[in-house]
């Protein structure tokens, strides 16, 4: 008769067969660690010679969206094929996300355009750039001076969707936009660009530091440029409203020039 023993031995070895276990006990001690005398070159069968290659890295695959996006931009004749093309573009995550195209409001055309950094929730909801709190303060500033979206003012953005949580815009994605924004630019063919904060600046003129850019004329696309304060930043710092003022004299001053 057998014993209990055995069949708590048999028990316990097929409890590890069923871990994965699949080798005994050798007589002998094995150095996992010996290097052999000599390796053995693998074998590379025709097929895996034959197979196709690995999948594009992504810096090759962000590099074919940026090559997309320029071709699809560069075919846009006006600004409602620049719209479509952008409404049609497949390569940036940030539409998945997004509810709505965020491409432009004011008068096509206008001596003045503004480029604002991405739509916030507010934006995204009405799929028109600058219309929540900080939008409310640009057309305050805007008719201190005598100018508004209404009959004088085009405004668009870096980015035309909203990034998650209203995070700042990724640098893959402001490349990626980069050729949108700059067929943008060419099609309205504005007088003045108003690049207001840090991304819009990184993006036209390859600058950061609004601080010490702003107040400065430069030029951006052939077009005469000045950096100014986002209004979302002076909504959180109002003792910057002074330089932006002072910014704003100097828009009216160019126009009232040119």
């Amino acid at each position: 008769m057998e014993s209990a023993e055995y069949h708590s031995a048999l028990a316990a070895l097929a409890w590890q067969i069923e871990l994965g276990v699949d080798t005994c006990i050798a007589d002998a001690p094995i150095d996992r660690y010996a290097v052999p005398a000599s390796l053995t070159k693998p074998v590379v069968s025709a097929k895996a010679q034959d197979a196709p290659a690995p999948v594009a890295s992504a810096r090759d695959a962000a590099d074919d969206a940026v090559a997309a996006a320029r071709a699809a931009a560069g075919a846009a004749q006006d600004l409602d094929g620049l719209r479509a093309a952008l409404a049609a573009f497949e390569h940036c995550e940030l539409k998945r996300g997004a509810r709505n195209l965020v491409f432009a409001d004011g008068v096509p055309g206008a001596r003045v355009m503004i480029v604002g950094e991405a739509p916030g929730r507010d934006e995204d909801m009405e799929g028109k750039p600058f219309v929540g709190r900080a939008g409310q303060l640009l057309d305050r500033m805007l008719a201190a001076i005598g100018l508004s979206r209404a009959d004088s003012v085009y405004i668009t953005n870096v980015l035309p969707w909203r990034p998650p949580q209203n995070r700042d815009p990724k640098p893959e994605e402001v490349a990626m936009m980069q050729p949108f924004l700059r067929r943008h630019i060419a099609l309205a063919a504005p007088d003045v660009l108003m690049i207001m904060g840090n991304h819009a600046c990184q993006a036209l003129l390859g600058k950061r530091g609004i601080t010490r850019l702003r107040g400065d004329w430069t030029r951006a696309h052939d077009v005469d440029a000045l950096p100014l304060f986002h209004p979302a930043y002076l909504l959180r710092n109002p003792a910057a409203k002074r330089e932006a003022w002072a910014d704003l004299l100097s828009v009216q001053k160019r126009l009232r020039d040119g």
